[in-house]
């Protein structure tokens, strides 16, 4: 599957969105996301927020009320999933942690919220569930321990560490990879796959490496965009109830790269709720990164025939309650 071209490869898109169908129906879910700080105590070689950059770059650090603060954009969107995104420090436990139940009080406890912190402690994960946390997005990025170690100075045991706790603990969990690393090989991209399925994660993403100033990897060639889109489609037909992004990478490298996420089988979009006074210090790609904002999302559904739904999680927990009222 990952292989595909021509023929092959739109069969395999088109087998991709009839199991998204059967699976979900022809809609997509919207998240939005706030970027609570560009700080992060990591060190890793392909990311411009890493540890040693921290000095020549402009930090900030959202608090509580400002966190709050953008979700009520997100609320004033119809947006029922709520994504808050950092780079990875201890603080934002407390910071995030003050502000869920004031964000779940606002949409009258009818929201997912979705995290996306790093690796922390059993306690804190377990701190911030109790809060109202729903859902939680820990790549992997990839499979192959090896290269992990080298390109995150961590240990690939501490990762998995980390999502066991996340699943043991009852968050809806998500998890993703890119395509391109360096050293990567085809059967790596394959075996990231086949990872998160063994893991039981609830979501899952494909992202193309993007290579960024700054960093170790500034020189390193863009990810194989086409690779990238066949992941996507083999992760939807290796399990066709993920919930599956079409991620903003992809439009940094194809104008109509998100459109054709769609096509491959995602279900899932991300747009940045993030106040524009910070969206250009969040450097996950360097300063010209691509923001998605509300008219390019619609713009892309549209254009894949989808129609944008809630939650998944909140309207599967409502009629858990139901039937059991």
């Amino acid at each position: 599957m990952l292989r595909a071209s021509g023929e092959a490869r739109e069969q395999l898109f088109s087998e991709a969105r009839r199991r998204r169908a059967d699976a979900h129906g022809d809609v997509a879910v919207l998240r939005g996301v706030v970027e609570v700080t560009n700080l992060c105590r990591v060190n890793c070689d392909y990311c411009p927020m890493r540890r040693d950059n921290t000095a020549a770059n402009d930090i900030y650090v959202l608090d509580a009320d400002q966190i709050v603060a953008r979700a009520r954009a997100v609320h004033a969107a119809g947006i029922d999933v709520v994504f808050l995104q950092a780079g990875e420090i201890p603080k934002t436990t407390k910071i995030v942690g003050e502000a869920i139940p004031r964000i779940r009080e606002m949409f009258d406890d009818k929201v997912e919220i979705l995290l996306n912190l790093g690796n922390k402690k059993r306690s804190e994960y377990e701190y911030l569930k109790d809060q109202g946390a729903t859902s939680y997005i820990l790549k992997h990025e990839t499979s192959d321990p090896a290269l992990y170690a080298k390109l995150r100075h961590e240990t690939f045991a501490s990762r998995m560490r980390c999502m066991e706790d996340l699943l043991d603990l009852g968050y809806k969990v998500g998890t993703g990879a890119m395509v391109g690393l360096p050293g990567q090989s085809l059967e790596s991209i394959a075996e990231d796959i086949l990872l998160a399925k063994r893991l039981g994660v609830h979501m899952s993403s494909i992202a193309p490496f993007i290579p960024a100033p700054g960093t170790p990897l500034e020189n390193h060639a863009y990810g194989d965009v086409d690779v990238a889109l066949n992941a996507i489609a083999a992760m939807r037909i290796v399990q066709p109830e993920w919930l599956i992004p079409s991620v903003s990478a992809l439009a940094k490298t194809r104008a109509d790269g998100q459109l054709l996420g769609f096509q491959a089988g995602a279900n899932v979009m991300t747009i940045n709720f993030s106040d524009d006074q910070y969206a250009g210090q969040y450097l996950i790609y360097g300063k010209d990164r691509f923001v998605v904002r509300r008219e390019h999302a619609a713009k892309a559904l549209s254009g894949a025939g989808l129609s944008v739904t809630g939650s998944v999680f909140v309207r599967r927990d409502e009629l858990t309650c139901g039937a059991t009222r």
